[in-house]
């Protein structure tokens, strides 16, 4: 690593520590650089004429630029996962009896807790969703809950009062028209095509409006992208957000909006999508570092770090990349049925081929299972 680079280098990693501006002195004070500070002047010269470094109004020291933090994370970083990361990342995906969607809750909420961020969950893109089925459930005389399931598992269900002069069973015969209209429709599709068929729900309940909001909700709640968001309450004590209404507010709304995260992924065919504040005009404060999640059976989903500009991109990216590694080589090499069934068969003719007897079906193997 040559002067500049490290000069570099520390300035980030003091600046991420630290958030004030790092001038000479200190870099000679705290890490005891063996160059003058007239050297080491030239060198964040020379940096903040490449765009590198920025010079703030309150003091003569430095501060990274959005160009200075890409820089450090493509070619100055260590790349190192602590091992308490790896230890509890290891224990959740040693747990087979969790659903992948737990794994996935549970390595979230390690992540914001070892980068004291907040962490992201966004699952896959609704319109690429489909309706499987709908089933009404009747809990009482006057009451009934609707269920609402797609083709990637994920469950709507809504409860409403039954008016006493309707039956049942014509909101079973409801329920049986929807199936057969909205079966297999995109999610995307669904409200539209709901509004198609209102006129014919008055052919089986009278008082059918509220069959019909009770779905039309329903519906509108499987169109919202499902965001889950952890540790967002740790960035409101950052000193760029701290006691700053106007910043809480932008970071509040960032949280309903899953959109950004999906647009910060399309910027890149990178595994890791890393947006950095300053690199948009909405932004300036706020970094995004996001990771698709690619599992047999699922549709890709993402997790995403919502940090400040001055987060520790090392930890982050490291930590992230580490994370998605670990979850695509778990579920990956999970082995199939239809495997075990293949290794059955292969076995068999082996031990016919050598000469062995086979008694009844061929002896079975036991793949070792991988986690």
């Amino acid at each position: 690593m040559n002067r500049r680079d490290k000069v570099l280098k520390l300035i980030v990693e003091h600046f991420i520590k630290t958030a004030q501006p790092v001038g000479s002195h200190t870099l000679i004070e705290e890490y005891g650089l063996e160059y003058s500070s007239a050297t080491i002047r030239n060198e964040m010269n020379a940096l903040e004429q490449d765009g590198l470094l920025e010079k703030t109004h309150t003091s003569s020291g430095r501060v990274p630029s959005s160009k200075g933090y890409r820089y450090y994370i493509e070619n100055l970083r260590e790349r190192s996962v602590s091992d308490e990361f790896k230890y509890q990342m290891q224990s959740i995906l040693e747990q087979k009896v969790q659903s992948i969607d737990d794994v996935i809750k549970e390595s979230c909420e390690i992540l914001s807790q070892m980068t004291n961020l907040a962490s992201i969950v966004l699952g896959p893109n609704v319109n690429e969703e489909k309706l499987v089925s709908v089933q009404i459930i009747p809990l009482s005389k006057t009451s009934a809950t609707c269920v609402f399931v797609t083709d990637q598992g994920y469950v709507e269900n809504k409860t409403f009062v039954i008016n006493e002069k309707t039956k049942l069973s014509d909101i079973e015969s409801c329920v049986k028209l929807l199936n057969e209209r909205l079966q297999g429709t995109r999610i995307s599709d669904l409200v539209p095509k709901m509004e198609a068929i209102r006129p014919l729900l008055s052919d089986y309940v009278i008082d059918h409006d509220v069959v019909y909001q009770t779905m039309l909700e329903a519906f509108l709640g499987f169109a919202k992208d499902r965001l889950s968001a952890y540790g967002k309450d740790v960035l409101f004590d950052q000193p760029e957000f701290a006691n700053d209404a106007s910043k809480i507010k932008k970071l509040l709304d960032l949280f309903e909006s899953p959109e950004i995260f999906r647009e910060v992924e399309e910027d890149t065919d990178d595994e890791i999508s890393i947006h950095i504040g300053g690199e948009s005009k909405e932004d300036d404060d706020v970094s995004i570092i996001s990771a698709k999640v690619k599992i047999p059976g699922q549709k890709e989903g993402s997790i995403a770090i919502v940090g400040p500009k001055r987060m520790d991109y090392d930890k982050v990216v490291s930590s992230m990349e580490y994370l998605v590694r670990e979850l695509e080589k778990t579920y990956n090499n999970q082995p199939k049925v239809e495997d075990e069934r293949k290794e059955e068969n292969s076995e068999g003719r082996k031990e016919t081929r050598e000469g062995a007897k086979p008694k009844g079906k061929a002896p079975r193997r036991n793949p070792k299972a991988t986690s």
